[in-house]
């Protein structure tokens, strides 16, 4: 008898194969049904040239067109209708609307909800810039994607999530990375500016692109229970650079991926980032130039701040600039921040190899049952996540107070050894701050200590498949 280990993998790929063929056919139903309302809106115009009323007198047809001299179709006016009811709001604006074009820099946890809304309420022209795929760790707060795009480009996704809802307006996907190289190209076909990036040299790079072009930028960011809003360069108001003339330090640019984020934060962000962008599209309200929303979840609470305003002597919009387009091309955007664009995890190289061993050779340490002492040197609410078993949290931060700890240890092992003593291994995450500890650990005496490469990543990959990775 087949065991159930032995067609897991069929089913599996069954399964996959069925989700990728359920992807492409809403992608064509998607454009299939943005070609009939295509052929719909033209339909009354053809029937007037050959001459049709369809139960219409001329004078009747013309009376119609008379009542929609703003310009919007009849399905149009349908779907749109809880707009045009809006007394701040209206047919103009909804025009405004139609006739605008916004570009959502990543289709992440700010860009989701962003690009849903845009696209529902009638952004005449939507564009998404993405280099990413969806992964399983993403449908917590990237609502926009499904589990049946894992592993397929955000931006393919995101587009065909925006078509089912509106096949009426355009949708324009570019799947690349944005760079000096194409920002200028890229930002100058739209209107406005949505930054839903989360790193130090995407923001700076952003704002002065939209500085050079003169487009109004939407930035927002969440981390953690925390987000925050504001507006860009707009009607003479402050860009990035006013606020934030010198990069923070990295220590401080925190991500998600490390930090972690309530999934519905950067939803509430993103939702706003909509509502600021559709203010200034449709030429109505106030949009939050020289003022900076903070939203604190825990508290429910929402505050709006006044911010610096537009800075005289900033370097890319003050009064004497001579920033320009070459200067934007030619700046290196993550040696001016000292953290890289990549969403990929930094790999530091602060050991020689021989104060270093692979996950596998470590593997073979324990099974040939070498006394040894594992220090896993991540916060303690990294630990209770998952741990390698007899492991010894001492997170780097209070390595310095427990030293003691480690030295008792290492002597119990050196008891139970009848060789030269009890090896010591330091394992993080993903092989950062655990070089940080051996390389600290050595200056103070403990000679032997070695970091396991790649952390609990690499043992996850290379030793145990079963072993959860967050």
């Amino acid at each position: 008898m087949e065991s159930n280990g032995g067609g897991a993998s069929p089913i599996r790929r069954e399964i996959e194969a069925l989700k990728e063929e359920k992807a492409r056919i809403e992608q064509r139903i998607s454009v299939l049904e943005a070609q009939l309302q295509e052929e719909a809106s033209l339909a009354p115009q053809q029937q007037q040239n050959d001459g049709v009323c369809n139960g219409f007198c001329p004078s009747e047809i013309s009376s119609v067109d008379a009542n929609l001299a703003h310009g919007l179709s009849a399905d149009s006016i349908y779907r749109y209708s809880r707009h045009l009811l809006l007394p701040s709001f209206g047919v103009q604006a909804q025009s405004n609307l139609l006739k605008s074009s916004i570009l959502v820099v990543g289709a992440g946890g700010l860009g989701s909800p962003a690009l849903l809304y845009l696209a529902a309420c009638g952004v005449g022209r939507l564009g998404i810039v993405d280099h990413d795929v969806v992964e399983l760790n993403n449908m917590h707060r990237q609502v926009i994607h499904t589990e049946a795009y894992i592993g397929q480009p955000k931006v393919k996704s995101a587009a065909a999530a925006c078509r089912s809802i509106n096949s009426t307006i355009q949708i324009v996907e570019h799947k690349q990375a944005l760079r000096t190289s194409n920002a200028l190209e890229i930002l100058s076909q739209y209107d406005i500016v949505v930054d839903a990036t989360d790193n130090a040299p995407s923001r700076y790079m952003i704002s002065d692109c939209c500085v050079v072009l003169g487009k109004p930028l939407v930035s927002g960011a969440a981390l953690g229970l925390e987000g925050q809003l504001t507006v860009y360069n707009y009607k003479g108001g402050p860009c990035y650079r006013c606020l934030f003339p010198t990069p923070p330090p990295t220590t401080a640019c925190q991500r998600c991926s490390d930090s972690g984020v309530l999934g519905v934060v950067p939803g509430i962000i993103g939702c706003l980032q909509a509502l600021e962008a559709i203010k200034i599209a449709s030429d109505i309200g106030e949009p939050l130039s020289g003022r900076m929303l903070l939203f604190d979840a825990l508290s429910a609470r929402i505050r709006i701040v006044k911010i610096r305003g537009r800075s005289l002597q900033c370097e890319v919009c003050g009064e004497n600039t001579t920033f320009n387009q070459q200067q934007f091309k030619d700046l290196d955007y993550e040696k001016f921040t000292q953290s890289p664009l990549s969403t990929s995890p930094q790999k530091l190289k602060l050991l020689s190899p021989d104060s270093r061993i692979t996950s596998k050779e470590y593997k073979e340490r324990i099974i040939s049952g070498e006394p040894h002492v594992l220090v896993d040197v991540r916060p303690e609410l990294h630990y209770k996540i998952v741990s390698i078993p007899n492991s010894l949290n001492i997170p780097l931060a209070s390595l310095e107070a427990r030293l003691p700890e480690i030295s008792s240890a290492l002597k119990e092992q050196q008891k139970e050894s009848t060789g030269s003593g009890a090896n010591l291994y330091v394992i993080c995450r993903r092989g950062n701050d655990s070089q940080r500890a051996v390389d600290y650990l050595r200056n103070k005496g403990f000679d032997l200590a070695k970091d396991i490469v790649g952390g609990l990543d690499s043992w996850a990959n290379d030793v145990d498949p079963n072993f959860p990775m967050y």
